[in-house]
C-alpha cells in the first residue's frame, strides 16, 4: 500500500462536516483506504465513526494508506483545505 502524510487544514479538524465529506470521498473512490495519527492504529477511512474517533484536530498530521496513488492524491488535496469553510 502507498502511504502519504497530510496536515489537517479544517479548523474543526476531522469532525462533523469535514469528516463526512472525507468519508464520502473515500467511499466514492472505491478503494481501500486507512487513516491514522502517527503512532496510532489505522482505521477504515470509509467509516465515519472510525474517522471521528481519531480525534484529528486542526494542524494534526495524519497518515493515509491506499492501494492507489491517485486516491491518495485526491485525499491529500481534500484534507489540505478547510472543508468547514466550503
Amino acid at each position: 500500500m502507498a502511504q502519504r502524510s497530510v496536515t489537517i487544514a479544517s479548523r474543526v479538524g476531522l469532525h462533523a462536516r469535514p469528516a463526512m465529506i472525507f468519508v464520502q470521498t473515500v467511499s466514492a473512490l472505491g478503494v481501500s483506504v486507512l487513516i491514522a495519527k502517527p503512532g496510532d492504529e489505522p482505521v477504515d477511512a470509509s467509516s465515519i465513526l472510525g474517522v471521528m474517533a481519531l480525534g484529528a484536530k486542526y494542524g494534526d498530521e495524519v497518515v493515509l494508506e491506499a492501494d492507489a496513488e491517485s486516491a491518495l492524491d485526491e485525499l491529500v488535496s481534500l484534507l489540505s483545505r478547510d472543508l468547514d469553510a466550503e
